[in-house]
Order: C-alpha cells, then sequence, then structure tokens
C-alpha cells in the first residue's frame, strides 16, 4: 500500500489510516484478504442474565443531552445562536451552576474545539457569558480547554483514490489528549469542518459518525458535534431531518437536538418584541416537534465586554427563558371575576372588535391590552378557556342585525 501525506505534509504509512474493508481488499488482493479473514475470528457471546437492580445507569452528565461513551448532535440553522449557547454551555458545565436551566451532574471537564472562528472570537464568547452570569476564573479552575481550527485544523478523516480514510494518528491523539486531561465532554463545532469527505456520502458520514462514537468509548467521555441545516424557506421547522449532506450522522446520535428560531407569529403570541433574539431547542429523537411552549427556550442577551471606547464589543450571550404560560398566576378567583365581566355586555371573539371579550378580561385582571406582554397572555387565557369549556362561542347578531361569533361563560348545569 503506497504512503499518504496529511494535511501538514507529514507521510503516513499503512498503519496510520483505517482503511474501508471494501478498499482494503482491492488493494490486497484475494490472497492478503482470504489470509486476513483465517485471521479474524468472532465467537457468539452468551447472553448473561443480569438482575436490572445491577445494571449500571446511564451516566448522563448536562440534562438529557450529554450523555459519557455516547455521541450527541445539535442541528441549527446559521445566524440562531448555536456557539454562544455551545460557549455558555460550557461555562455551566465547568462551574457547576444552573446557568441555563440544566444543572450538571458535577464539576465537569470540558474540550471546546471550534473550528470556524479565531480564538479571540470564541474568548469573546467565553467572557461576555461569564461577565453575564458572574462567573470568575475561580468557577473555570483549569477544566475548560479550547482550541481553535484557525490554529490548527481538527480533520479526522479523508477522501483518498478509492475510498475514505480515517486518520488514526488524528483519532489517538484526541483520545491521549481527553484521557490526559480527565475531559468529560468534547465539543466539535462545527462537524462539517472535522472532515473532508463528501457530507453526501452516507457510507462515509456514516464511518465518520461511528468514529466519533468510538473516541466517546476509548476516552470514556461525551462527544458532541454542532451541524449545519441544509437551506430551507425561512419559518422551516428544523428537524433532524433537516440536517445538511447524510442521515448517517443523526441516525449515529444517541441524543440529536434541533433548534429553531422563534417566528414572527411565535412572537406575537409570546408578546415579545423581537422575536429573532428567541430560540427553542427540543430533542428530535425523544419526541417529534414538541409544542412551542413545551420546548426549552432561550433568549439572547447583549453584553458589552468594556474593552474599547464606547463599551467596546458587543456580544450576544445566549440566557434561560421561559415560555410564557398564560395560566400562570391565574387562580379560580381571577376566572370568577372574569365571569363576572364577560356576563356584563355582548362580548366579541373577533379581537378586531371594539367589543373584543378580551377587553372584559383586561378589566377583570388588571391588565392592558394595548401591552404586547399582556395582550398576549390575554388571548393565551381565552384560548385555554375556550378550549376548557370555561368559555364558548356563540353565534349572534350585532346591533345592525350581522351575523357575529359571541363569547359567553359556559355555566354548569
Amino acid at each position: 500500500m503506497p504512503d499518504f501525506e496529511d494535511e501538514d505534509h507529514k507521510t503516513l504509512s499503512p498503519d496510520d489510516i483505517i482503511v474501508p474493508f471494501d478498499d482494503a481488499r482491492r488493494r490486497r488482493g484475494r490472497a492478503e484478504e482470504g489470509e486476513q479473514q483465517q485471521r479474524v475470528v468472532f465467537v457468539a457471546a452468551p447472553y448473561i442474565w443480569t438482575d436490572p437492580q445491577n445494571i449500571p445507569l446511564r451516566d448522563w452528565l448536562y440534562g438529557r443531552l450529554l450523555v459519557r461513551r455516547f455521541l450527541t448532535v445539535t442541528i441549527a440553522p446559521g445566524g440562531v445562536g448555536k456557539s454562544s449557547l455551545i460557549a455558555a454551555e460550557a461555562l455551566a458545565m465547568v462551574s457547576g451552576r444552573d446557568l441555563l436551566g440544566v444543572k450538571p451532574v458535577r464539576r465537569l471537564r470540558v474540550w471546546l474545539w471550534n473550528l470556524e472562528d479565531p480564538q479571540e472570537e470564541t474568548t469573546r464568547k467565553i467572557q461576555s457569558a461569564a461577565k453575564h452570569f458572574h462567573l470568575t476564573a475561580d468557577d473555570i479552575s483549569e477544566r475548560l480547554f479550547v482550541n481553535s481550527g484557525r490554529d490548527h485544523a481538527l480533520v479526522i478523516a479523508k477522501e483518498i483514490r478509492g475510498g475514505t480514510i480515517i486518520l488514526r494518528p488524528v483519532i489517538d491523539n484526541i483520545v491521549q489528549q481527553v484521557k490526559e486531561h480527565a475531559i468529560d465532554v468534547l465539543e466539535v463545532d462545527p462537524f462539517v469542518s472535522c472532515h473532508e469527505v463528501s457530507e453526501n456520502d452516507n457510507s462515509a458520514i456514516d464511518m465518520i459518525a461511528k468514529e466519533w462514537s468510538r473516541v466517546a468509548e476509548l476516552a470514556n467521555c461525551a462527544v458532541h458535534l454542532v451541524h449545519h441545516t441544509r437551506k430551507a424557506p425561512a419559518g422551516t421547522e428544523v428537524t433532524t431531518d433537516s440536517s445538511r449532506g447524510a442521515k448517517a450522522l443523526t441516525d449515529a446520535a444517541r441524543v440529536a437536538r434541533a433548534l429553531n428560531q422563534m417566528t414572527e407569529e411565535e412572537g406575537a403570541k409570546a408578546g415579545v418584541d423581537n422575536h429573532r433574539l428567541f430560540f427553542r431547542a427540543f430533542n428530535d429523537k425523544a419526541n417529534l416537534a414538541p409544542p412551542v411552549t413545551v420546548s426549552d427556550w432561550f433568549r439572547l442577551a447583549s453584553v458589552w465586554l468594556e474593552n474599547g471606547p464606547a463599551g467596546g464589543d458587543s456580544v450576544g450571550v445566549v440566557t434561560h427563558w421561559d415560555y410564557p404560560d398564560p395560566l400562570s398566576g391565574i387562580t379560580g378567583i381571577d376566572f370568577a371575576k372574569v365571569a363576572v365581566a364577560i356576563r356584563s355586555g355582548d362580548w366579541r371573539k373577533d379581537v378586531r372588535s371594539s367589543f373584543w371579550v378580551g377587553k372584559a378580561v383586561a378589566k377583570a385582571l388588571g391588565l392592558d391590552v394595548e401591552e404586547k406582554a399582556d395582550k398576549a397572555k390575554i388571548v393565551g387565557l381565552i384560548k385555554v378557556w375556550l378550549s376548557a369549556g370555561s368559555l364558548m362561542v356563540v353565534e349572534g347578531f350585532d346591533e345592525q342585525r350581522r351575523p357575529r361569533e359571541f363569547v359567553q361563560v359556559c355555566d354548569a348545569e
């Protein structure tokens, strides 16, 4: 087998690469193939009955996102804030603090490889998040490791004539570093930059994904890959099927998380001023696109680094955000007040009407229909009460005898 050159033009011997079996067969010939097959012996392993109470728990490290010895993939479109999210989650893990609604199992050690940005840009993200969450150097305490693809490429696979190879020296180096520094979580952002093969080649991507799973196994860590979505119309729901290239990557992952930017319609319902500052996440391998209200929501806050005139650089920091629950703080006594207000007049379902029922609700609860957040809460309450049967829509006529929909209290018989 001929020697190959890696990205630094160092000669790689046949022992330094992993060659797909089909490719090896073509290169070595049938005689060597038969000899190799004689050396490979598989033994069927009898199943050993195990008391369920003696089976070790899965070693979840950060919520239900990262688990030791397994691969996790996060899929997101550009501009959502995925790199800022990864930075904030890394700080949560190394500090052991609940920064984003998730309490790490303990203080963890994290190795973050950003393969797109220069080191100083990742530093901006980390330090702005640390400033926002009031973290100090002691909170990191030599638990966070950060590398940039601008300084040294992290490429674990390449295409050569006849197939795809895994660069064994790179894999061995990664495993050695993870073990040496007792790293719990290895994060690679983005996945497309960690290989040089066709991203639509399902067999090649399957090989690479399984190699990352092998790293997780050999190094006893969680591996988290961040992946882009393919191009799609604005507002398209992001799922595992939205990931760019071959589907083998998300198929190989234990967890596949999807990120979606808040839509304009969702922003109106939530009563926020700028919907582009909000995004949500959900585990697409555990459940199919849950309702927006039960996804994990985040908001981008702007933090000034004070590293120059007029505040210096402004950096987006991901923060936890709760999607408004219209029933939050609402009691049975509150609904009784609303019922009295609705019974006092003829209130319409149409929000455009001067006699919209929401105005009765606002008066009863001390809310302001001109405020976005209050109006969103009122709309949500009416929807919940209609669905629950506490309120009902009836057909009627307005003062000009035109047919209209009215909202009334549904009295128990």
